[in-house]
């Protein structure tokens, strides 16, 4: 096995990509408000009056159609003086009830709705039936026969915005988003503890997103000791999962169903992976055949993880090659080189946090697939993603277009990829949707 390396940096935040490449976190929650729309407090009611969020004339259209999200311009006042993540009534210009939501003035997201009945009680025992009915769900779903790691609670798409918590083994991960989830951290802690008997909970609210929300980054042990190895089996497949300090909550639980799908495709194949993190998708490559797998991430610590990987699964380690590379510049080193490849994986991080950054991350997605048109082998297959909240999945099936025009290539779209099914996609909120992705064939 030949590894490259230059200095190592840590993999929560590749190193030497410029503006929009920087990998922070990965998109796993909905992108917040525009960045381009001027932030403002809502405007104070009556302080002496019952807590409440009243909205303009006519804002209440999108609460009708359930989408739980209420942005400071549909707001006309906040009556009483509510501390941020209370929650509070939210009612129509009329005073009629819509919802009971976590209130947020310093967010551009107000509030956040936690139920649209009003005669529910936001209180400990709402949070652990609510926690309950989300595990009940993955339950239903059978994933445990084949991965020891799963998403418990998907934020909005299970009614409790702002919070994400993912299971690795006996391990738990709570990433927390929102004032709402924050003013109800210990509660919803203790639940997750009495439902699960986790040997530890680990806190992983570091995400950038939280300074959209007016919130301190938290990164530590909430409950229990974090064993010395967490690890993951998939599919057979062990992976080391870094809990403190790896991207996400330590691993791409999202991608595991295109991870599977990627391994029936690879025999005999030379594969390329960019933005490869601990090596997911070129397990499964080598595992199903792979004639060689070259995997590149700016993340030397990623590709360490990647190689303990490669090792505790006894694939062939001749077959493998990584490097700790800027990968939009080792793409077209390749393509100087004129090197070429059976199958392309592609799934960097986020370009485009809200649409206030989709033009610029359009100019990186189109970069990087063109180049991989240009690698690919007549009749060669590329696994495209975006996991960006502000690029729609029409917007990213269009830029690829283009992408394959330039490279003047006739690509097919063989299948859409999407997150697993334990990251599940309200009807009514469908910004949950934030991984995209496309297979594509290029003609002979």
């Amino acid at each position: 096995m030949t590894t490259k390396r230059s200095p190592s940096t840590p993999h929560r935040a590749s190193q030497g990509n410029r503006d929009f490449r920087k990998r922070t976190q990965r998109d796993t929650r909905p992108s917040e408000a525009p960045a381009n729309i001027p932030r403002s407090s809502p405007v104070a009611g009556n302080a002496n009056a019952q807590p409440a969020i009243v909205l303009r004339e006519g804002r209440e259209k999108s609460l009708l159609r359930r989408h739980p999200w209420v942005f400071s311009g549909a707001v006309e006042r906040v009556d009483g003086a509510p501390v941020n993540g209370s929650t509070l009534p939210v009612r129509d210009a009329e005073g009629k009830f819509l919802a009971w939501a976590a209130y947020n003035s310093a967010s551009q997201i107000t509030a956040r709705v936690w139920s649209w009945r009003e005669g529910d009680t936001v209180n400990a025992e709402f949070f652990r039936l609510k926690i309950a009915t989300a595990i009940a769900a993955r339950q239903e779903l059978n994933l445990a026969k084949n991965s020891s790691g799963m998403r418990l609670i998907h934020a909005e798409s299970d009614g409790l915005p702002g919070l994400i918590v993912d299971q690795y083994g006996d391990v738990l991960v709570m990433q927390i988003g929102s004032a709402g989830a924050e003013y109800w951290r210990e509660v919803i802690a203790d639940s997750l503890q009495a439902l699960c008997t986790p040997s530890c909970i680990y806190e992983r609210s570091d995400s950038d997103s939280r300074t959209l929300e007016g919130l301190k980054l938290r990164n530590g042990l909430l409950r229990g000791n974090l064993p010395e190895t967490v690890e993951v089996v998939e599919h057979g497949l062990h992976f080391k999962v870094d809990v403190a300090e790896g991207q996400k909550t330590g691993f791409y639980l999202d991608q595991r169903d295109n991870r599977a799908l990627t391994e029936t495709l690879s025999s005999g194949r030379d594969v390329l992976n960019c933005f490869c993190y601990t090596g997911g998708f070129s397990l499964y490559a080598l595992r199903g055949g792979a004639k060689s797998v070259l995997s590149m991430d700016a993340s030397g610590d990623a590709l360490h993880i990647a190689e303990e990987n490669l090792s505790r699964n006894g694939l062939n380690a001749s077959h493998a090659e990584w490097q700790v590379v800027d990968v939009f510049v080792a793409l077209r080193k390749l393509r100087d080189q004129g090197r070429s490849f059976d199958m392309i994986i592609l799934d960097p991080p986020k370009f485009a946090p809200t649409a206030a950054f989709a033009e610029k991350a359009a100019r990186g997605y189109k970069d990087i697939n063109l180049l991989a048109f240009k690698l690919l082998r007549p009749g060669g297959l590329l696994f495209t993603y975006s996991c960006s909240g502000g690029i729609s999945e029409e917007l990213f099936q269009k830029i690829i277009a283009g992408a394959a025009l330039d490279a003047s290539v006739d690509a097919q779209i063989v299948r859409h990829l999407h997150a697993s099914s334990d990251h599940p996609v309200l009807l009514s909120f469908p910004e949950g949707a934030y991984l995209k992705g496309l297979l594509l064939r290029v003609a002979d």
